[in-house]
């Protein structure tokens, strides 16, 4: 071990002891980013909403990490309800999803901004922001006026502004100055109803939490029927599958993931100039298989065998057959013809003819000619490549 190495070393060691003494050191801090992530105990993930949602939707809750554009694409259902909480949804999916209410299926959006074009389409032409600290989220309904939850940490302060006539109010901000903004509404689309909400701060941990607030997230979906309802939520696919994940995840993990790096950079720039060793050339092995190749087929040539040639050539065939598509070729009956046409693709008639071809080569007594084996093996390399 040389003197330059020990050196790095020992910056290495003494880097590494002053970050785990800051580490024990450091005092917990509260994530209050919004993130709406259903794994998160942080105040302002959905942990809490997802653990309770089960209750909340009689046991006829189905979670769905797939976009809506990508699910309904691949699955045909009855009317049932439709759930979104701030979800990043592409236009293409919004759009299945307003198909699907008007069809009579009803979705319950809550999300704080939504474009422009499905915002048109629902029924408002814009949102406004309050910047008060404060605010309280009521409803309209007689039977749920003593219902509400106080937004005292970090309200969005947004509602809706030139709403049209055919849209139903259904619940208002009320902001200190007593000053009310409409953020949940109802509208009737063709069979079916669009609920949507621009406060999605009532279903974090931090305000269910509290006392008396689960009562108003009961009243805001005791508007969707008692039937199935599909949950779409941010899919952790992307994110699952870097491999980087977990250190990164960590605080610690990731300070010494970087020492680490910065380390190996400096290592690598001091040691730039070493000797470099001559590399001796060396000749790749030749490849013989095509030659070997060409030699055995310019020996059937030789011999003029087109009966074995053939022969071999469709049992190969009919190995391929059984091991890639699992069909049975004991029988090559019609059966056997229409289970290869239908896993294949082809038409019936070229599925037909090779079949003859195969039996004739099958017969050691049948007459093969040089056509006969160009053609099958034409005929049996458009059905199945081998």
């Amino acid at each position: 071990m040389n003197k330059t190495f020990k050196i790095y070393a020992v910056i290495f060691i003494i880097v590494m002891v002053i970050l785990a003494l800051l580490e024990v050191s450091k005092k917990e801090t509260t994530d209050w980013r919004k993130n709406f992530n259903v794994n998160e105990k942080s105040p302002f993930g959905l942990f809490v909403f997802n653990e309770e949602a089960k209750n909340l939707f009689k046991n006829q809750l189905k979670k769905i990490e797939q976009t809506p554009y990508d699910y309904y694409n691949q699955h045909k259902k009855d009317a049932h309800n439709i759930l979104i909480v701030e979800n990043d949804v592409d236009i293409e999916s919004w759009n299945k999803i307003l198909d699907r209410v008007s069809e009579g299926s009803d979705a319950m959006v809550i999300v704080s901004e939504m474009p422009k074009q499905i915002a048109d389409s629902i029924g408002y032409y814009d949102s406004q922001i309050s910047f008060d600290d404060q605010a309280v989220l009521k409803l309209t309904d007689r039977k749920y006026q003593n219902d509400f939850i106080t937004l005292d940490k970090f309200p969005s302060g947004r509602g809706f502004v030139y709403i049209k006539p055919q849209v139903e109010i259904l619940g208002k901000m009320i902001e200190k100055n007593k000053h009310e903004q409409v953020n949940f509404i109802k509208r009737k689309l063709g069979k079916g109803n669009i609920y949507v909400h621009c406060e999605p701060l009532f279903l974090t941990n931090y305000y269910l939490l509290k006392s008396g607030n689960v009562q108003y997230a009961q009243d805001v979906f005791s508007y969707l029927d008692d039937k199935e309802t599909l949950w779409f939520v941010e899919s952790n696919t992307k994110s699952s599958r870097f491999f980087m994940r977990f250190i990164l995840s960590n605080p610690a993990l990731k300070y010494a993931w970087w020492v680490l790096l910065g380390g190996l950079i400096l290592f690598i720039f001091f040691n730039a100039k070493r000797k470099q060793r001559i590399v001796p050339i060396i000749e790749p092995l030749k490849n013989t298989s095509v030659d070997f190749v060409k030699s055995i087929g310019n020996l059937y040539l030789q011999e003029g065998d087109f009966h074995d040639m053939m022969a071999k050539k469709a049992q190969y065939f009919l190995n391929k057959v059984r091991l890639d598509l699992l069909i049975d070729t004991q029988n090559l009956d019609d059966v056997f013809a229409k289970k290869l046409q239908l896993k294949t693709g082809k038409p019936i008639e070229m599925i037909n003819e090779g079949i003859e071809l195969i039996k004739k080569a099958q017969d050691p007594y049948a007459s093969v000619m040089k056509e006969d084996l160009a053609r099958m093996n034409k005929v049996l390399d458009e059905i199945i490549k081998i």
